[in-house]
């Protein structure tokens, strides 16, 4: 269906766990963040009522994040679940790669239509300081096995001020040597985010158009969110840029977001009160809740409102890993 400002909204992103694996210098802190209580998460029952309300609605993409969906017990069969649906055209799930070649197997039996990886570095002492864990080579083993299988695979890396500067082109070219997609996504302004410098878009294209050639647009779709994606000469996969603060593109936002425990969030930068577990623990009938998904989408406000004071007591104070990546 079309909010009020007439985006078409066809894709939800569900977190299934807050718990992560890694401790990145953006995300949490080196101690980690006290996890929720498994009674707050919802239950994968309730993630399908969920799906199959939002279908009524338009919705045919899903997103399966976390923190860390593999460390969530049986996220694969719940892949295989949604994947069921009639209606839904696209299953797909962002990890860190760390369990990805362990799992790899399971995910492609489900029915799992992409895999975004999250890789900020390609140096192993570096990973460690990012990550605060010495996991690169299991994570680029995982890797390797995805790019051998028939699943589309997507890196995403996010260029931050003094950690990975020096690496974007490197990181860039894995395109070029792997049929990847790679994305460069900008630090979001929320949680410990708002503690490091991010590197715009437009220096990265800059960079990769001295090293590599021209970038050339391409204007075909390559996925189900905002990601504008370039060629380069002689590269076998394509570049792009998610880019929410340099290049706002909340004009074409056409998603909505459902967090591990349950709250349902229609723009990533604010505070939302619509908590969709408490009022299906409640007994609400499937008419209420298709009523409460219709409103908050049609309620989806018109754009971020990143680094706005005026309207700092409106914005979102979760970490990223509460919310959802």
């Amino acid at each position: 269906m079309q909010d009020q400002y007439g985006r078409e909204i066809d894709y939800l992103r569900i977190s299934v766990t807050d718990r992560c694996n890694f401790r990145c210098k953006y995300c949490m802190p080196a101690e980690g963040v006290e996890p929720m209580c498994h009674s707050e998460i919802m239950t994968y029952e309730e993630i399908l009522w969920l799906c199959r309300i939002s279908v009524r609605l338009g919705i045919r993409k899903i997103k399966i994040t976390g923190g860390e969906p593999l460390v969530r017990r049986d996220v694969c069969r719940l892949i295989k679940r949604i994947c069921q649906i009639p209606e839904i055209e696209s299953v797909t799930i962002t990890t860190n790669g760390l369990l990805l070649k362990q799992y790899l197997p399971e995910l492609e039996a489900a029915g799992v239509s992409g895999i975004n990886i999250s890789l900020d570095t390609l140096d192993r002492e570096r990973f460690l300081q990012i990550t605060r864990r010495d996991d690169f080579e299991k994570v680029w083993d995982g890797i390797r096995e995805a790019v051998k299988s028939k699943i589309p695979v997507k890196i995403n890396c996010i260029p931050m001020r003094g950690w990975n500067e020096d690496e974007l082109e490197k990181i860039a070219g894995l395109a070029k040597w792997y049929p990847v997609m790679v994305r460069f996504i900008e630090m979001m302004p929320i949680g410990m985010g708002v503690e490091q410098a991010g590197i715009f878009q437009d220096e990265i294209k800059a960079r990769l158009s001295e090293r590599y050639g021209t970038m050339i647009p391409v204007n075909e779709n390559l996925g189900n969110g905002p990601a504008s994606y370039y060629q380069l000469p002689g590269f076998q996969g394509r570049v792009g840029f998610i880019s929410a603060v340099s290049h706002e593109f909340c004009d074409t936002c056409n998603r909505i977001r459902l967090t591990a425990d349950g709250i349902l969030k229609s723009c990533l930068n604010y505070e939302s009160q619509i908590n969709i577990k408490e009022k299906m623990r409640n007994g609400i009938a499937d008419q209420e809740l298709e009523k409460i998904l219709r409103d908050a989408i049609y309620r989806k406000p018109k754009c971020h409102a990143f680094g706005d004071v005026s309207k700092k007591e409106q914005q979102e104070k979760r970490r990223m890993v509460g919310i959802g990546g």
